[in-house]
């Protein structure tokens, strides 16, 4: 099939005739002689002067279509022109400037005098008129042009529409069944609202395409019903600022109930609502607006007036049919085939324009009226000064402000305001009138709600009147100095102001204004505002607010949120609800989950709105069972999106039923069953497989009744391609006596694919490829990364000259490049730590239509704004390539990366980059080496253990739990429980240091060890710990009778144990208290609670080596070997009450072992133990100061009762402990003395009596008193530990 290419030269042909210009330098530099490669003339048109207000214009003599154009600089000259725009028009007035990427375009031109620079345009423009408006030329000469127009012929038959015709096509059959609609038309109009197209059906199908507020709004309905449960009412709109009196073409396709809405080269795909395919319309469908039988009786929309074009109606020519009465056309008063001229002249202001026409002088009446459209919320519309004082008309906050001053100065003025919103893009009208004492002020001709002030002076005018702009530096100014955004039919002192004599320069002046044309700009059309952002804008620019949508960034693409529980686990988050977004910047929204964060599991938990224990009572109809439907809190797509990247799911369902079967025979129809994924119906059940209509007994022969195996009472489901269940049907409830319950609980998945979706790149040639990528005006790519190479491109895109890159640069820096066709751009991000480290550094990039952004591990970013005029569209044509290197490629072909890159995802979408690496040499599936990024989250000791996908904490050898070894491991003592660990025997007697047999559980010789507990508890004395051994050497902690806490060592060679007695604190006040006791050699140290390490030593007569530890005692002491005599009779009965936690011996934890039956060990317990974490301590106080801390012996004027220095060879320091509990008692009666004083005191002022804390008259001492007083001490206990203080 030949295909005749739109590309004729148009303008060489023309005459000399068919050329104009705003001037011409000479006779023989005129427009005429402005032809690609002619050398007639003096080689091409050349204007009087060179600035910014001359034009060359060119008249095809007939409307073509314009596929391309081309510029050359004068023949032989130092003239040409660097850069220029094109502007259009069918009538030689109201031009419309070519735009491209939401700009009004400017084309490059020419760098010298010879060489033809043509441009492609982005699409094909019509119209006879073209206008070339240079820009910038030669800095050697001046503006030069010859220029070329492509393309070819254009016709089409037009109709104008006068708001009370309307053409009718009466269809071959009265009612007609549509399946399928192609329709297309081109319109222009000066009005706002209006109907192009309507039809309609009695059944309450119908099809409607209207001008509301200048936006084309598509209403289609494929068919709803009665009762309302089937809604089939669709509404989409398009545009903007289509009231401009320029052509507009149109596309309608749809096939179904989907359908493609196409306006000026923008597209719209959607579904209808609804679920009917066909569109029913009976005997017409009609044109320019709706027939007077469809019209409803309250009026209905408005008919369309404007002009159309090239209607076309599934194969049908609307307008050849018109042509030939082949329609009905009977309601057109004067039906016509031209389109008239726009009668308006409007005029385009920027940020640097201003208008300055004349008026009467010396008059006592303002009178003035104009047309205006603007987005920009404030804006100077007129200034005029006065003999004295002045008159400023400004638009500010999108309503219409008028300041008179009554003087020079801008204290003394009179202010009207009137209207709201008034930058909203629509045209309004303003008509201030000052006549002798008042002011009149009239928005969009509503006289009834003008506003009216007196003034306190007479009008006197000088006779200038500036519009849209006023920057001379004057005694009085204008509070506003520019106005963005479009005038027309300007009238001062009641007489409309001719500005075609003002574009001729025959009535007043303007400076940057653009006349005959209305180029303002809706930026927020189409909205590049993504998820719901909000679109606001100014003349010049747009910005999006993103409050609310879960997104963020200059166009909200970026997802605050992450990916999934997996990666909140690996950024050190704990259990708990949190919002995710699988998709990133995709389309689904953010939704929340639970997140339960196991040591090797992280589940995603959702729950439905099933009641448990749902009673199934009988359906209406037997023959369809009983229908249970589950609602979750989110979408379909949203739960798939998290079954779809899981790598297990399942769901628990209970079927409790008497005399109601579950399945049947395995020939025959189950009789009840469930509905999955994709409304997919499912008759097995947990345990059981597709196809197999048996329960799990039955399949293992286990049955209670084995002729029954079909009688299911417990479920669980799988299958995660089937999950969740959405419906359950249950039958075999009509029987008399039939009874049926049913639970369906939450979805749980586990895991994540995506995020741990990675591939190992080996060799510096090795690559994978992909589809190219698609990201024309938003793009976001996001992945993990680790090497311990310095350099390496991780992936690059191309086009023919478009590309995208993103590159390892060096060991400290990541970089970002791309290029949408206005010159390379590269973004870097600089870390203060090596990147080739091994470990996974994560990077994220985006571009839009308003910046770049690089971010590096969620701290280091650079952000790029785009340019304000330019190219907007990445167009890639290539493969995308993750881990590039070839020699044509634009990084230079020599930076081949190796390493591991994890979790690409590209515009929300993860590549698999797993099942890609199968197949291509030089590239593994995965990566190993999890540890050495997230083992830092495995706290307490616990260890890092790699997996395949991801990493564990094995915490085994802490005295915690949790995900990452931070929950507490403790329990609850009563009066007599005692919980023993024995170590396993062992032969070896030489000493051993911690970590080695003795940290193994197991007989040894311990020359350094760590102990490490905290409690609680408010009875004394007690034995907190106990380790003894096969000789006398012994490590005991015990809490005396006054609650004071001491540490007892004996390791043989002194005559009585060494005790470190802490007298200044009474410890068993209910608190939790945390105690870390570390030996090394003779080196003691000793850490309390939140206060700083107090060091000790051992006498020199003191072995060091615990010989043969035997046995851990924890609350109480029961041996049978030797054992201290003074321990046993004060410290040992009736046992310790209260709450023991996260107990560690070197790498024992007995109270864990005993909490955990489960795995094997040589812990046991003796009465009763109830797990608990309240003797967990929480850390509420800042660490003190040495200067001010009670237990620093360095302190300032403080005697610390055991100085290590002060301690007898014994070990025994009884001067001190005689001093400190002297000093004690004189405390603690002079605590209690005041304390009785302040009481008596306040015994009879009720208010503050019955206000204090109730805790601090039962405190043990000033210290507990202090706590229970305080509420910042308690309110970071958490809600487990909070029970100790009742």
């Amino acid at each position: 099939i030949y295909i005749k290419r739109c590309d004729e030269v148009l303008a060489t042909p023309l005459p000399y005739s068919a050329f104009s210009s705003s001037s011409i330098l000479g006779a023989d530099f005129g427009a005429g002689y402005a032809k690609l490669n002619r050398r007639v003339g003096n080689g091409g048109w050349s204007p009087l002067d060179s600035d910014r207000y001359r034009w060359l214009q060119v008249d095809l003599r007939g409307r073509k279509q314009i596929t391309a154009i081309a510029t050359q600089g004068r023949y032989s000259s130092s003239d040409w022109t660097k850069q220029y725009r094109l502007l259009y028009s069918d009538t030689g007035s109201n031009w419309r400037p070519y735009r491209q990427d939401g700009n009004i375009w400017t084309f490059s031109g020419n760098w010298n005098s010879e060489r033809a620079v043509r441009h492609e345009l982005q699409y094909t423009i019509v119209g006879r008129y073209l206008r070339f408006i240079p820009l910038e030329w030669s800095e050697e000469g001046r503006i030069g042009l010859r220029v070329e127009a492509y393309g070819c012929a254009y016709w089409a038959d037009v109709i104008n529409f006068d708001g009370q015709g309307v053409i009718s096509y009466r269809f071959r059959q009265k009612k007609m069944k549509i399946l399928k609609d192609v329709i297309s038309l081109r319109f222009k109009t000066s009005k706002g609202d209006g109907v192009l197209l309507h039809g309609e059906g009695q059944q309450g199908d119908y099809l409607t395409l209207e001008l509301r507020r200048a936006k084309l709004v598509l209403q289609i309905n494929l068919g709803s019903n009665q009762y309302g449960s089937i809604q089939g009412h669709t509404s989409v709109s398009s545009g903007s600022l289509l009231d401009d009196d320029h052509w507009h073409s149109v596309l309608i396709e749809r096939y179904r109930r989907s359908v493609n809405f196409t306006l000026d080269q923008h597209t719209q795909s959607f579904r209808t609502n609804g679920e009917f395919d066909h569109l029913d319309l009976d005997y017409e469908i009609s044109f320019g607006g709706m027939p007077v039988s469809a019209k409803p009786s309250s009026g209905g929309p408005q008919n369309f007036v404007g002009c159309m074009e090239g209607i076309h109606y599934n194969g049908d020519n609307i307008t050849n049919l018109a042509r030939r009465k082949r329609v009905d056309t009977s309601s057109f008063r004067n039906l016509t085939y031209t389109c008239p001229v726009s009668q308006t002249f409007p005029a385009f202001f920027n940020s640097t324009s201003t208008l300055q026409l004349p008026g009467q002088s010396e008059a006592d009446t303002v009178s003035v009226s104009l047309q205006f459209r603007t987005w920009s919320p404030s804006g100077l519309l007129l200034f005029t000064p006065l003999m004295p004082g002045g008159v400023e008309l400004s638009l500010v906050e999108g309503k219409v402000v008028v300041h008179i001053y009554i003087s020079q100065g801008k204290n003394a003025r009179v202010d009207i305001s009137s209207g709201s919103g008034l930058n909203d893009g629509q045209w309004h009208s303003v008509h201030f009138l000052a006549l002798e004492s008042f002011a009149m002020l009239t928005i969009n001709g509503d006289e009834t709600s003008s506003v009216r002030a007196s003034l306190p002076i007479q009008i006197r005018t000088i006779g200038d009147y500036y519009f849209g702009g006023y920057f001379p530096r004057t005694d009085l100014s204008p509070s506003q100095r520019s106005f963005q955004g479009c005038m027309q039919l300007i009238h001062v002192d009641g007489e409309l102001v001719d500005l075609h004599a003002v574009e001729k320069g025959m009535l007043g002046s303007f400076e940057n204004v653009s006349l005959d044309m209305c180029a303002i700009i809706d930026r927020c059309v189409p909205n590049h505002c993504e998820h719901g952002g909000r679109c606001s804008q100014t003349g010049d620019t747009f910005k999006c607010s993103c409050d609310g949508t879960g997104y963020t960034g200059a166009t909200c693409h970026t997802s605050v949120y992450e990916q999934s529980c997996e990666e909140y686990k690996h950024l050190g988050r704990t259990s708990d609800s949190y919002w995710i977004d699988p998709d990133g910047s995709g389309p689904l929204e953010p939704f929340k989950v639970s997140c339960n964060m196991m040591e090797d599991k992280v589940w995603t938990t959702l729950v439905n709105d099933l009641p448990p224990q749902s009673a199934v009572s009988s359906g209406s109809d037997p023959a369809q069972g009983t229908v249970l439907r589950l609602n979750y809190s989110m979408t379909t797509d949203q739960v798939n999106a998290i079954t779809s990247s899981a790598e297990h799911c399942e769901q628990y369902v209970a079927y409790a039923c008497r005399m109601s079967r579950l399945l049947n025979s395995p020939d025959g129809s189950p009789y009840t069953w469930w509905v999955g994924r994709g409304n997919e119906k499912h008759f097995y059940w947990g345990g059981s497989g597709p196809g197999i209509q048996k329960c799990a007994c039955g399949i293992e022969r286990n049955c209670t009744d084995p002729n029954y195996y079909y009688l299911c009472s417990f479920k669980k489901v799988p299958k995660s391609d089937h999950l969740p269940v959405t419906q359950v049907i249950v039958g075999d409830t009509q029987r008399s006596g039939s009874e049926a319950k049913l639970t369906v609980g939450p979805l749980r998945c586990q895991g994540d694919r995506n995020y741990w979706n990675a591939a190992s790149f080996n060799t510096p040639a090795s690559y994978l490829h992909f589809p190219t990528f698609r990201g024309e005006t938003s793009a976001d790519i996001s992945f993990y990364f680790k090497t311990s190479s310095s350099y390496g491109v991780f992936l690059e895109n191309m086009g023919n000259n478009d590309f995208i890159r993103l590159e390892l640069k060096s060991a400290y820096m990541v970089s970002f490049s791309f290029d949408v066709g206005n010159g390379p751009v590269e973004l870097t991000v600089r870390s203060l730590t090596p990147l080739n480290d091994d470990q996974w550094h994560r990077v994220e990039a985006e571009r839009n239509v308003k910046e770049a952004v690089l971010r590096l591990d969620k701290q280091h970013r650079e952000v790029r704004a785009a340019p304000p005029q330019g190219h907007t569209q990445l167009q890639l044509y290539s493969q995308l390539f993750p881990k590039w290197c070839s020699q044509n490629s634009a990084s230079g072909g020599q930076r081949g990366f190796l390493g591991c890159i994890r979790s690409l995802k590209m515009n929300g979408v993860t590549l698999d980059l797993e099942e890609r690496a199968k197949v291509t040499p030089g590239v593994k599936p995965g990566c190993s080496g999890h540890c050495s990024s997230y083992g830092m989250h495995c706290q307490n000791g616990g260890k890092c253990v790699e997996k395949y996908n991801g990493y564990s904490c094995d915490c085994s050898l802490t005295a915690f739990d949790g995900p990452f070894c931070t929950d507490d491991v403790g329990g609850y003592f009563e009066s007599g429980t005692m919980v023993r660990y024995d170590f396993m025997s062992d032969s070896t007697s030489a000493p051993v240091g911690k970590g080695v047999s003795g940290a193994l559980g197991v007989e040894g010789n311990l020359t350094q060890e760590e102990l490490s507990f905290s409690f609680s508890t408010s009875h004394a004395p007690s034995v907190l710990v106990y380790i003894s051994s096969k000789t006398q050497d012994y490590l005991a902690v015990v809490l005396r009778h006054n609650g004071t806490l001491q540490i007892r060592y004996s390791l043989g060679g002194l005559k009585e144990p060494f005790t470190i007695s802490l007298d200044h604190r009474n410890m068993a006040n209910g608190q939790p208290h945390s105690v870390n006791i570390s030996r090394q050699e003779r080196l003691i140290q000793l850490q309390l609670d939140h206060y700083p390490t107090v060091s000790y030593s051992l006498p020199d007569a003191s072995d060091t080596v615990f010989n043969l530890v035997k046995t851990i005692f924890l609350g109480k002491v029961f041996e049978t070997g030797q054992i201290d005599p003074v321990l046993i009779e004060r410290y040992n009965s009736p046992g310790f009450v209260g709450c023991l936690s996260r107990v560690q011996f070197n790498r024992i934890a007995p109270l864990k072992a005993a909490l955990r039956p489960a795995i094997p060990s040589t812990a046991s317990i003796q009465g009763v133990l109830v797990e608990s974490n309240c003797g967990a301590l929480p850390l509420t106080i800042p660490p003190m100061s040495a200067a001010f801390d009670p237990w620093q012996p360095d302190s300032a004027g403080i005697q610390f009762p055991f100085n290590e220095e002060r301690v007898n060879r014994d070990g025994v320091n009884r001067d001190s402990a005689i001093i400190g509990g002297i000093i004690a008692v004189v405390i603690f009666t002079i605590l209690c003395t005041l304390v009785f004083l302040v009481r008596h005191m306040f015994r009879h002022k009720g208010s503050y009596h019955t206000n204090e804390a109730k805790g601090a008259e039962s405190a043990d001492c000033a210290d507990a008193a202090i706590i229970v007083n305080d509420p910042a001490f308690t309110e970071t206990i958490d809600e487990s530990k909070k029970e100790w203080f009742i």
